[in-house]
């Protein structure tokens, strides 16, 4: 062999020694990485907080729970005052103006008389000679008597005797009579008067104008007592006790109203005098009707009248209700329901009966005494979660 030869020899096996090597090498590396590497540890977090929460002690206990509802106050008694007989009218008083007060019997104005004393004056004269015809038929009876008298008997018909000319002319001075009344009752109704205590809403005629019978004059309305009608609905009327099929008033609820007046509130008291004899028929509710007596009578305090047309608030007087709780109302859900605090410190859903609700309270049903009620609703918190109680609270807390 050649020395080239012999130097290519020994070129090749040292390229195969060094892959080799570089294999081994490798190999080993790849062993380190595969399978002594460390082992993985868990990583420890830590516990999340639990929420906390204000719960409220349960305490079902005898709530009066009031009813709020509205109206529009109006007079209990308006009437129109119609004219009884035609004719102008001649003078009008100074209560004969819209919005003025006047007393019962009050002259609010005079129609016009000539014609109804003209006509007195006839029926007085008619009278006159059917008084005459009597007397003169009464004269005639006894004379007739005494004629058949002296005939020698004691019997005789009626039409000697002019009995019935007699009754005749007494039938005709009846009528004269009655006419001289009716013609003086005509002219007592051209005087018009007021019924009762009240006030003039709205007049309809003026002095000079000519009225027909059955003319309206005016509107007019009582002002001894106003009524306000409040619709109840179905859920309020068991709040209420109202005697539905009674006509005792005194057991009636009491009502307070309310309205805003010359930028101040003020308040009026009164009494649900009766119910409404059907049900509306749009809307299903029923109607309550409250009176006030005296509306206009606080003439010594800076109250101002219970006016018709003044819309009012009434907060009507509720019946005991037992086993009823008072909540704050973040404690209500959206659904009607409540989060408890069971014995584990979870939160569990429990579904009440809402009784009222007002801007910061409600009273519920069904919530058992001693039960934790989460006082304040949050995004957080669920059926299902674990809490800690921050702080409990009674009811009135």
């Amino acid at each position: 062999m050649t020395d080239s030869g012999i130097k290519s020899s020994r070129f090749s096996r040292r390229r195969l020694l060094g892959s080799a090597v570089f294999t081994a090498a490798g190999l080993a590396v790849c062993f380190l990485v595969l399978v002594g590497k460390p082992q993985t540890q868990p990583t420890q977090f830590p516990e999340p907080r639990r929420p906390l929460v204000d719960v409220i002690l349960a305490a079902p206990a005898e709530h009066s729970i009031s009813v709020r509802t509205q109206g529009t106050v109006e007079p209990v008694r308006r009437v129109g005052l119609v004219a009884q007989v035609s004719g102008k009218v001649e003078a009008v008083s100074d209560w004969f103006l819209d919005g003025r007060f006047f007393k019962a019997g009050d002259i609010l104005l005079e129609l016009e008389k000539a014609d109804y004393e003209f006509a007195i004056a006839r029926a007085r004269a008619q009278e006159a000679a059917a008084a005459q015809r009597v007397a003169e038929e009464r004269g005639r009876n006894l004379q007739a008597q005494r004629e058949w008298r002296d005939l020698g008997t004691s019997e005789a018909n009626d039409l000697f005797l002019r009995k019935p000319q007699l009754r005749a002319a007494e039938a005709s001075l009846a009528a004269a009579q009655a006419d001289v009344a009716a013609a003086e009752l005509a002219l007592e109704r051209t005087t018009v008067r007021a019924p009762f205590d009240g006030r003039l809403e709205k007049k309809s005629v003026d002095l000079g104008q000519f009225v027909a019978p059955g003319s309206v004059l005016a509107q007019i309305y009582a002002i001894d007592r106003v009524e306000v009608h409040l619709p109840i609905s179905d859920s309020q009327l068991a709040l209420l006790e109202l005697p539905l099929f009674e006509t005792a008033v005194e057991t009636y609820p009491k009502v307070t109203l309310s309205a805003r007046f010359g930028g101040e509130r003020w308040h009026w008291q009164g009494k649900i005098a009766r119910v409404e004899a059907s049900i509306d028929r749009d809307s299903r509710v029923t109607f309550a009707i409250a009176e006030v007596n005296e509306p206009f009578g606080d003439n010594g305090t800076q109250r101002p009248p219970l006016t018709p047309g003044l819309f009012v608030e009434a907060s009507i007087s509720g019946k005991p209700i037992q086993q009823s709780v008072e909540l704050p109302a973040t404690a209500l859900r959206g659904d009607n329901t409540v989060l408890l605090v069971n014995e584990n410190s979870r939160l569990e859903r429990l579904p009440i009966e809402l009784l009222r609700r007002e801007q910061d309270r409600v009273w519920v049903r069904g919530i058992d005494a001693g039960m934790q009620v989460v006082a304040e609703q949050s995004s957080v918190l669920a059926a299902g979660a674990a809490i800690e109680v921050a702080e409990t609270r009674t009811p009135s807390g």
